[in-house]
């Protein structure tokens, strides 16, 4: 019997010192010359602990001044949308942001309730505020935005990403120069950081309705009327961060019968259940994070999660529970292309290559077109700015889609509209997205899909990364011809950072760790466990092969 406390109520031994994790961000001075402490920009910002010396205030102050001077070198002028999320050291940044953004002048927009911003408001909002205009002009007022947020990451944690005009996640053309020279800021090689008090960058700030705005505009990307015709029961669990204040109004402004099942913001998170490590973390793909939710599902018709940031999305029905992210995923484009959106011009279905290829069949029977990307919802971007790509989405439970009218709603993940799409769905359809993804296991085949992880040094992981198709010698895996071997993505024709193989029923794909000494083995099967875990295996094998 597993003594693992995953999925148990946290306890106090559990919970951060929030107090000692504010004062090392103001304390502790990171050293410039070690890379664990340097300023580093992932798919999602950069991320990091202020005990570890990884997320400082003069990390925020640095990253802060180089956004600055990158908005400057490509002459975007208008105001830049500042949000934050719930964990502890997300107002400590935010005001650190905000004096340096004052001091170099930026016309900032915070929240008019001084609350918490989702992820998907503020990309919403930057949209809005460049709509009609050329986002490759220089000089004509563009918007842009800074989230502070961790997304899921454990109560410790703080995070800080960039949002340009188009609105997503900015690409490695934008951070890499800010990383550049916020660490530059860092060593103190540069000129120095500007900055005013805290009360001066308050008084300087505007406002900016995020929740209504966001709020009202719901009915243009989701069938709400449809949702509050059909009485649907809705539970709705912020996981205690940013979307909580959103959901109530929600449910008050378009009159829908949603409760929120968890009002509570609390930075050490103690009402949250451990996830499979025995760690705190805002999953709301993992069962384990998610446990009181699901012990809740006969009380609602659908329930659903959010995430800190509430850019990821968990689906839970009575009759399947949590639902796998790749099989919410696939339902979606099923309903979605499959009729529910007649106003779409787009044909284009986007996805991750290590999501499921459950999507692909489901795709291919449609007849829409699939467009395969790296890992990352930055790619999405360019197809979801100009509605070219109707849905995007990643097996990590993030998607976006379009409004009903086929234009661009955000061009980052929207955990929000990902679960009331799944309200919709059961209101149009009277079947759960558990039973629609049975119907496609009917159809299409019942894949097994895991990660797991294999060991590398930092030698390997970079030979990982930088591999060619003909590094991969062997010819079949688990007992199927190797139909493709890419290092690129089919979609864009972008490096993928590691090698995907495929054969008739089954692939793996391999991507370094940017920040363990592993690589990451995604794999998925139509022919069942046993034939995964061969897959899994022979992964290993033909990969340790490649990397000598």
């Amino acid at each position: 019997m597993s003594d693992s406390r995953a999925g148990q109520p946290a306890e106090p031994r559990d919970l951060v010192d929030v107090a000692a994790l504010v004062t090392a961000y103001y304390m502790t001075e990171p050293d410039p010359d070690d890379v664990d402490q340097q300023v580093t920009f992932g798919t999602s910002g950069h991320r990091g602990s202020s005990f570890a010396g990884a997320f400082n205030e003069g990390h925020i102050l640095a990253t802060t001044q180089a956004i600055c001077d990158y908005r400057r070198e490509q002459g975007i002028d208008g105001p830049l949308f500042l949000g934050r999320d719930t964990h502890g050291l997300s107002e400590p940044a935010w005001s650190s942001a905000l004096q340096v953004l004052a001091a170099n002048d930026v016309t900032v927009l915070v929240d008019d309730r001084d609350g918490f911003t989702p992820t998907p408001a503020v990309s919403h909002a930057i949209l809005r505020a460049n709509r009609g205009k050329d986002l490759s002009r220089k000089g004509i007022g563009l918007a842009d935005g800074i989230v502070v947020t961790p997304s899921h990451n454990p109560p410790a944690d703080g995070g800080f990403k960039y949002n340009p005009p188009h609105g997503g996640p900015a690409d490695t053309d934008a951070t890499t120069v800010i990383a550049d020279r916020a660490n530059a800021y860092l060593r103190g090689k540069d000129e120095q950081v500007r900055r005013v008090s805290l009360a001066r960058a308050r008084a300087a700030a505007q406002t900016y309705d995020f929740l209504g705005t966001y709020v009202d505009d719901l009915p243009n990307v989701v069938d709400l009327a449809k949702v509050k015709e059909a009485g649907i029961r809705i539970g709705a669990d912020p996981l205690g961060g940013a979307s909580v204040a959103f959901w109530g109004e929600i449910a008050e402004r378009h009159g829908i019968d949603l409760t929120v099942v968890n009002p509570l913001v609390d930075p050490t998170w103690r009402f949250m259940t451990l996830d499979w490590d025995e760690k705190i973390r805002m999953d709301c793909s993992s069962p384990y994070a998610m446990a009181s939710l699901i012990s809740r599902k006969d009380e609602f018709q659908i329930a659903t999660g959010n995430d800190a940031d509430s850019d990821r999305h968990g689906i839970v029905t009575p009759d399947g529970g949590l639902m796998n992210p790749n099989h919410f995923l696939a339902v979606a484009i099923q309903y979605l292309y499959g009729g529910a959106r007649p106003g779409w011009r787009s044909d284009r279905v986007g996805k991750t290559l290590v999501s499921s290829s459950m999507i692909d069949r489901v795709a291919a029977d449609l007849g829409k077109e699939l467009w395969e990307v790296p890992v990352g919802f930055k790619w999405f971007v360019p197809g979801l700015l100009d509605g070219s790509v109707g849905f995007g989405g990643e097996e990590s439970a993030g998607a976006s889609f379009l409004r009903t009218d086929g234009t661009v709603w955000t061009t980052d993940k929207d955990g929000i509209i990902l679960a009331l799409l799944a309200s919709e769905i059961l209101a149009a359809t009277g079947k759960s997205p558990s039973e629609h993804y049975a119907d496609l296991v009917a159809a299409h085949g019942d894949p097994a899909y895991a990660r797991v992880d294999a060991p590398a040094d930092r030698a390997q992981k970079a030979k990982l990364k930088a591999l060619s198709p003909d590094d991969v010698e062997a010819d079949s895996l688990a007992g199927e011809a190797i139909t493709a071997k890419l290092t690129e993505a089919p979609g864009n024709g972008a490096a993928i950072g590691g090698l995907k193989v495929t054969t008739e029923n089954a692939w793996f794909a391999a991507r370094p760790s940017g920040t363990e000494d592993v690589y990451k083995i995604y794999a998925e099967s139509f022919r069942g466990p046993e034939h995964l875990e061969q897959v899994q295996a022979e992964a290993r094998e033909v990969v340790g092969a490649a990397l000598g």
